[in-house]
């Protein structure tokens, strides 16, 4: 029970030593009169932790009006709350562009041995089966030595990964096929228009809508592509429909990856590794059945004879540097969307095509040079026009 305080006018003190007598005398509310005695709400109550239910002695003040300092509080508050999301949005940036610095490196270093591995053992089936294998083993390894945390997945898991793995197979194939064929550099012009795949599937297959700046940012990225097709020297349509397949695989690849990343789990990494088991188990018997073991002992055989050794090498280090880019690329798209994830996958040809181009000698004719310069330019424009939307939003349905 709270006791009233009777009001006094006169002044009265109290020291520390007589408080919890004096507190003690202090008459319950019950036995007071209401007449007599009057509970300010004006005068603040100090409750003492005293054994019953006893109050402290008020100690009668003149009457001041309480100052707060929570306008000022409020102030350095708000300023607080709104610095975090600028250094969280700041590292989170950092953090991206690191994974993407990562992801164009360790690309450039997979094209230049995959290209190495398929002029002297031209068997594309083969060597993507091998690309998946050794990122799947070292997974299972680093899973079984604790060195990374399984992932705790269900029949659920693995439903919603299946189609991504598909994709996935279609796509790492398709590309390996194109490189097989053509150079290294017009294999990634052309699939340098991934973005208007991704634009279009998103369009017609998803029921996105885009402003028309990012319709008209297409028409030089199409443009180039077919300039470059038109004017290259060693054209083959194979290799061509291998990239353009490619692209279309990569972009329904994404935009399952990102659907079925959400609410789960298993971060980038470890989705990548179980996309990498899933799709090495669909590809190696189409693998067998397209060449089969009589075709790659044949192969093998050419292939020493004529590097030696080295093509061991090449085929281990191709295997590693795709799994590792790869898984990079994994992990950066658990803090993005498919589309940009296909603006970074673009940007990236860039490095990819001048480091092959350098690196094998590829003969370039400037028109051929015109129409991949005029692709890598759509490319950019297209990227500045969705940076442009996120900065400035117009309303419009955009899926960044």
């Amino acid at each position: 029970m709270i006791p009233s305080v009777r009001l006094s006018p006169a002044p009265a003190a109290f020291s520390g030593s007589n408080l919890r007598s004096k507190s003690a005398s202090i008459p319950s509310i019950s036995s007071l009169k209401p007449s007599k005695y009057v509970v300010s709400s004006l005068r603040p109550l100090y409750l003492a932790p005293l054994e019953g239910p006893r109050t402290a002695e008020l100690k009668p003040q003149r009457r001041q009006p309480l100052e707060f300092r929570c306008a000022a509080s409020a102030a350095d508050d708000k300023e607080s709350n709104a610095q975090v999301p600028v250094q969280s949005e700041g590292a989170q940036r950092l953090k991206i562009s690191i994974y993407f610095a990562t992801w164009w490196a360790l690309n450039v270093i997979f094209n230049i041995y995959n290209k190495k591995v398929l002029n002297a053992f031209p068997y594309p089936w083969l060597t993507s089966t091998l690309s998946l294998a050794c990122g799947s083993a070292m997974m299972i390894f680093s899973w079984a030595t604790r060195l990374v945390e399984a992932p705790k997945t269900d029949l659920d898991f693995w439903k919603v990964l299946f189609p991504v793995a598909v994709a996935h197979t279609i796509g790492h194939v398709a590309a390996t096929v194109s490189m097989s064929k053509v150079a290294v550099s017009f294999t990634h012009i052309i699939k340098s228009a991934e973005p208007a795949f991704s634009v279009f599937v998103s369009r017609f297959l998803l029921g996105e809508t885009f402003p028309v700046p990012v319709y008209l940012s297409l028409i030089p990225i199409i443009g180039g592509c077919a300039l470059a097709a038109v004017t290259e020297l060693n054209f083959n349509m194979v290799g061509f429909m291998g990239a353009m397949i490619s692209n279309l695989a990569f972009v329904f690849r994404n935009i399952f990856s990102k659907k079925g990343m959400k609410g789960k789990s298993v971060s980038g990494m470890n989705y990548y590794a179980c996309l990498s088991i899933m799709s090495l188990v669909i590809l190696t018997p189409f693998a067998i059945a397209m060449e089969g073991p009589q075709m790659w002992a044949a192969g093998w055989q050419k292939a020493l004879a004529e590097v030696g050794p080295n093509v061991i090498w090449w085929i281990a280090a191709q295997s590693v540097f795709y799994h590792l880019y790869n898984q990079v690329s994994y992990m950066s798209l658990d803090q993005i969307s498919p589309l940009t994830f296909s603006v970074g996958n673009t940007m990236k040809r860039i490095s990819v095509i001048v480091s092959s181009i350098i690196i094998f000698h590829t003969p370039v004719r400037p028109v051929n040079a015109l129409g991949a310069a005029i692709a890598i330019l759509g490319t950019f424009l297209y990227s500045q026009v969705i940076w442009l939307l996120l900065r400035f939003p117009c309303g419009s349905a955009f899926p960044l």
